[in-house]
């Protein structure tokens, strides 16, 4: 019995998927069913409960994970000990993000870090909010990015920064003549918006709530870039982080105007699965996070 074999035991204990366990650990599902009829086996005791209706361990599963996962912690601690002492920083992380800031947040930070650890791999995968969230929680990633993090008992959160939110239009729409506005005036127009689940939309449906505002959504969509081609046409207006339409506002194809009720922020965070042990390449990809591009 290999190391290996109890982490894809683990995997799946976690992510409650055969599917999800061979993605993990790039193998076939046919072999995550063999390496736990090995285990079995080897322990001469059920470990998984197979029905297609619902996932559970039997109670020999559960003693079984709960110790795997104690090696598995403790042979990664060990590796990267070894790694730390020969001062070697390799390897592949991988990173779940929503699309925002996957495009637009992310890749000055990736460059920098490729620049001082070009032995380290970065693979990106672009998901909705909560897909991330499921994606670290089932270990089918390393860490994930999202905006305004939800708290989770199994999860660490690590603030990064508070991106502005920006109303943005056509130019020759009649708000962009106008240096700034209130939030009320939004009544008066259509409003492209995100759909009612994503983290933003939530926070804006809030912050309009609080002043009273009701606004006439003509079209929702699931990421930013639809957003903005949608006001590129004039199809509405529409209220998104600064950092998303920097390119648009240089080639003068979206307008922004200033809001006089305040200023209102996305917080942004990295989150990745509590009690995990850190590599030196997520150790320092994290460190690199947190300061300015």
């Amino acid at each position: 019995m290999q190391i290996e074999s109890l982490k894809v035991f683990c995997d799946l204990a976690e992510s409650q998927s055969f599917t999800k366990a061979a993605r993990i650990n790039q193998v076939t599902q046919s072999a995550v069913s063999q390496n736990i009829t090995t285990l079995e086996r080897i322990f001469k005791s059920l470990l998984v409960e197979r029905s297609k209706k619902k996932f559970r361990l039997t109670r020999e599963g559960q003693v079984l994970y709960d110790y795997s996962k104690q090696i598995i912690q403790n042979y990664e601690s060990l590796h990267n000990k070894m790694q730390d002492l020969k001062d070697i920083i390799s390897g592949t992380i991988r990173v779940s993000t929503i699309y925002s800031i996957g495009l637009h947040d992310l890749p000055p930070y990736v460059k920098k870090f490729m620049k001082s650890y070009p032995t380290v791999a970065v693979h990106v995968d672009y998901r909705r909010a909560n897909q991330v969230y499921e994606d670290v929680s089932s270990n089918m990633v390393d860490m994930g990015l999202v905006a305004y993090p939800q708290r989770d008992s199994k999860l660490e959160i690590l603030p990064l920064r508070k991106e502005p939110l920006v109303l943005i239009c056509h130019p020759q729409h009649p708000l962009a003549k106008q240096k700034s506005i209130k939030l009320q005036a939004l009544a008066e127009h259509k409003v492209i918006g995100f759909e009612p689940d994503i983290p933003t939309r939530k926070a804006l449906d809030k912050i309009l709530r609080e002043y009273g505002v009701d606004i006439k959504h003509v079209m929702e969509f699931d990421n930013v870039e639809t957003v903005k081609r949608a006001v590129e046409i004039d199809a509405g207006v529409s209220i998104v982080p600064v950092g998303t339409v920097t390119q648009e506002i240089a080639k003068n194809t979206l307008a922004t105007v200033e809001i006089e009720d305040g200023e209102f922020y996305r917080p942004l965070a990295a989150i990745y699965k509590r009690n995990k042990v850190l590599s030196p390449a997520l150790k320092q990809f994290l460190t690199i996070l947190k300061d300015t591009p």
